[in-house]
């Protein structure tokens, strides 16, 4: 194996300070050659080219909020499920030649996952997140 050396990652390192350059550079150009006018219109909140409906401090239903944690919930849940069962059959292989029962420890851990997550879904769907009447 070679040795590792810090040299060779030099190249992505300008790249990011070439990309961090220039967007920095874009960013002063619009405030200092943009146009410095402010309208009624401008300072308006653009809502899909729509006038605004009441006020932008109005209370939304909590039912958005629920959605948004189910929604969580299950990204995390794939976050860690994928690699997982990319990775299971490279851990039951070492658990055939080495002994330690690398893959009937993970796959009991990620069951305690999933079944901590149907735990989220049972208490979500009790809480009424999934319908929407008023």
């Amino acid at each position: 194996m070679s040795e590792f050396n810090l040299f060779d990652y030099a190249p992505i390192g300008f790249m990011f300070l070439v990309a961090f350059g220039f967007a920095v550079s874009q960013i002063l150009a619009a405030q200092l050659l943009g146009p410095r006018k402010r309208t009624a219109t401008k300072l308006m909140p653009y809502e899909c080219g729509k006038d605004p409906v009441g006020s932008a401090r109005d209370r939304f239903s909590i039912k958005f909020y629920m959605v948004a944690v189910a929604f969580l919930l299950f990204d995390i849940e794939i976050l860690f499920v994928i690699p997982f069962a990319v990775g299971f059959k490279t851990l039951l292989a070492a658990e055939n030649s080495t002994g330690v029962l690398y893959g009937t420890i993970a796959f009991v851990t990620m069951m305690f996952f999933l079944a901590t997550v149907v735990v989220g879904l049972i208490y979500e769907w009790k809480k009424g997140a999934f319908e929407w009447s008023e």
